[in-house]
This record gives C-alpha cells, structure tokens and sequence, in this order.
C-alpha cells in the first residue's frame, strides 16, 4: 500500500480509504452469494466467483490513479464472498461433530492466505523489479495472483462435486432472501439488512470527505438514495417469501425452528473477531513500518506474523468449540480474550522493543482467529439447507465490522482503532 501511495501521489487519507473499498462490496456480495449458492451448488457458484477475480486483479494491475484503484479495489470485495461457499461445502462433507475443527481448518487456510500474500508479494514485486525499471513491480505481482485464481477456478470445476456421492444436495424452499419462522425473527431480520446497508453509505460518506473527493455530495445523496432502494428491496423480497408466516397463514413445528436472534449474536461475534482481523491485517504492515521505520518489505513481514497464526488458531478455535461442553461459553471466552488483547495493543508505540510488540499482536491474532473458528463451528448447526444464507449473513457483518473499524481508523489512528475493538469485543462477550 505504502509503495502504490508514493508511485501513485496517493495522500494518507486515501491509502487508508482504499482498504475500506476492499471490504464495502463483500458485503452485499456475501448475501447474494449465500442465496446463488443454495440454489446452485457449490461447484458452479465458487468455480465462476475464481474466474472473475482476474477482472479486479488486472483492473488494479493497471490502475493510473485513485479513483481507478477505488473502482478495482471494490470489484475484488466480490472476490471476498467466496469464504461463504466453502462454508456451506464443508457443512455438506463433515458430521455435526466435526464441523469446528472441519471449518476451522477451511477459514484458517484461507486467511493463512493473506500472510502468503503479505510475505511474498513484496519478494516477487523486488524479484521482479527488472522489468519496471528497477522499481517496485507491484502490478506484476498483483496481476499474477489474479492468473493464478483464475487457473484455479478451472481446476476447482473439474475437481470437486457439490455433496458426497449419494447425498442429496437439500435447497430451500423459497429463494430471495432468508425463510424465518417467527413474526419477531422477521423484524429482526429486517434490523440486520439495516445494519449491512449503514456501512454501505458510511462508505459512500467518506468517499466524499476532504482530502478524498471520489464522490462529490450530490453523488453520495445518489448513493444514499440506491441504497434505501436497495433496503426496500430486500424488505420486499424478505416479505415475499415470509408472507404466509406474516399473515398467519403458516406456522412451523418446533422442530423446524430458528430463531434470527442466534444468527444475530453470531453476527456480532464475527464483526468482533474477522471484524478486527480484516481491519488489522490492512493497517498493520504500515503501522510496523511507521512506528518502529522500518523497510517496507521487513514491515510487511514482521505484519504477515498475524494472518500467519489462522494456520493453527482458527482450527483450534473450532475444535475447542467441538471437544469443550458448552459452544456458547467457548465463544464467550474467546470473545473476551480478544477484547483484553487489543486493548493492550493499544499502548504500542516505537519506544517498545519490536519482539514485544510483535508478541503482542499475535495474542490478539490468536484470539480474534479462534473466534473465527467457534463462530463458524455453529452457523451450519442451525438451519443446515439455509445454511449459505445464514453464512452470507454473518459473513458480511465479519465485513461490515472491518468498514466501520477501518473508517473509525481512517479518522483517528492505531491506538483508538485497538480500544474501540477491545471495547466491542468485551461487550459482545
């Protein structure tokens, strides 16, 4: 990020208001994702999802400016919603009492994903620096992952199917948005839409702000205005599919029963967990390399140490939550660990010893990480064949928790950023 800013004339404000613009579109991508996915499969819906990451890749790859990076860095939020389908995969393959560990081991290797990228990105842009005039090569290198995820989603469509042979694929009935089973879920419901399309226009207002000027303020109204329509929308579409529940036509049996509150507490937990590692993982290498003035390469990775622990942490977060007797007070535990954590992070500054500070942030990694891991270790226990909309729900408020904490960032600095997610982490549990 730092290396693009400089090429690039990029201020401060705008470096750090493109690692929101990475997150904002995964947001609505998630939920869309969770509805295509149940209706689809799997196979079809992960394999096109891979092929389309080479469009925001290239896109990057051949950014001239700001505004052409906001435009490609929020095409590759879509990318993003690809973790909901793996989700609902995993869920069709494992047994109720291995699906902490099972999920785990999914989520924990793709976030062991970005300490890949953190670590060997800035090697292959240095390695392949001849070729940029001794500068540099990020475009190399980030056009590169986007080849390789491209390659992969063909391989990916010739290698998996959807359920193990024999088993039945199980789809809801309704399609459009989430079939609840009571009148107080369905308004609840209704509050959760809310919440994902707030950090939606909380992106649009930033774009607008000084030092920013991607949107101008009639723009940002514009936006503002689509996205009630989109609430609306979805409002309908929620009704649509619940009207007979809503009218008193239909009730369910007890044993056909959720209730939205569990998926709301889980959406709360995920926006304090992959939250704060999404928001993390973004401001860290410039926050090593701004405290302690380091090389770019070296902060990059000292940072890399952080989504390096999902190897182990998310996998464990989700067998504790398997193997301990309560999945609730493994969550609440978890939770509280990272709240303690990041609020020790707070008080990092460049007069610590750089072993402590690094200490430091990977407890908070292993917390926030296996919170990952125990959160995902319930959703496909509550609803399986809703499974991918139930995912995409939790998954884009894990999003909407890194918008709202990467724009609170954007505002503030690292020190507000770790007590505001300590602070969150501590209520959720």
């Amino acid at each position: 990020a730092t290396t693009i800013g400089r090429e690039l004339h990029l201020a401060p404000e705008q470096i750090k208001t493109l690692g929101i613009c990475n997150l904002a579109l995964t947001i609505p991508a998630r939920l869309i994702i969770g509805m295509l996915l149940d209706r689809f499969g799997p196979r079809i819906t992960y394999s096109i999802l891979l092929m389309f990451a080479i469009i925001p890749c290239f896109a990057t790859a051949l950014a001239q400016d700001f505004n052409q990076l906001v435009i490609s860095r929020l095409l590759m939020g879509i990318v993003g919603s690809g973790f909901v389908v793996g989700i609902r995969m995993v869920s069709e393959w494992f047994q109720p009492k291995e699906m902490g560990i099972a999920q785990g081991i999914y989520g924990g290797w793709g976030n062991f994903g970005a300490f890949g990228a953190e670590f060997a990105l800035p090697m292959i842009a240095v390695a392949t620096s001849f070729f940029a005039g001794g500068a540099s090569n990020w475009r190399f290198a980030i056009a590169f992952t986007g080849i390789i995820t491209a390659i992969y989603g063909v391989i990916y469509y010739n290698s998996v199917q959807d359920t193990p042979t024999g088993k039945v694929y199980k789809k809801p009935k309704k399609n459009g948005s989430l079939e609840v089973t009571s009148i107080k879920s369905f308004w609840a419901m209704i509050v959760s839409n809310f919440g994902l399309i707030f950090a939606l226009g909380l992106l649009a207002w930033r774009l607008e702000q000084k030092n920013i000027h991607f949107l101008t303020l009639s723009q940002m109204y514009f936006t503002w205005l689509l996205l009630a329509g989109l609430f609306a929308y979805q409002g309908y579409k929620a009704w649509e599919v619940n009207r007979e529940l809503l009218i008193g036509k239909k009730t369910y049996a007890p044993s056909e029963r959720f209730k939205f509150g569990q998926v709301a507490l889980l959406e709360f937990t995920y926006i304090t967990n992959f939250g704060s590692e999404l928001a993390v993982v973004s401001m860290l290498p410039a926050f090593f390399e701004k405290t302690f003035a380091l090389e770019h390469v070296v902060a990059g990775m000292i940072a890399a140490t952080y989504p390096f622990l999902n190897l182990i942490s998310r996998p464990s977060g989700g067998l504790i939550s398997d193997k301990f007797s309560s999945r609730k007070w493994t969550m609440t535990i978890i939770s509280a660990g990272i709240g303690v954590s990041y609020l020790i992070a707070h008080f990092i500054n460049s007069s610590w010893p750089i072993p402590l500070a690094i200490a430091v942030t990977m407890f908070a990694a292993y917390f926030a990480q296996a919170g990952c891991g125990a959160t995902y270790s319930i959703v496909p226990l509550i609803k399986k064949e809703a499974t991918g909309q139930i995912a995409g729900n939790v998954g884009a408020y894990g999003n909407f928790g890194g918008v709202v904490y990467l724009t609170i960032f954007s505002l503030t600095d690292a020190p507000t950023l770790f007590t505001t997610m300590g602070l969150a982490a501590l209520i959720c549990a």
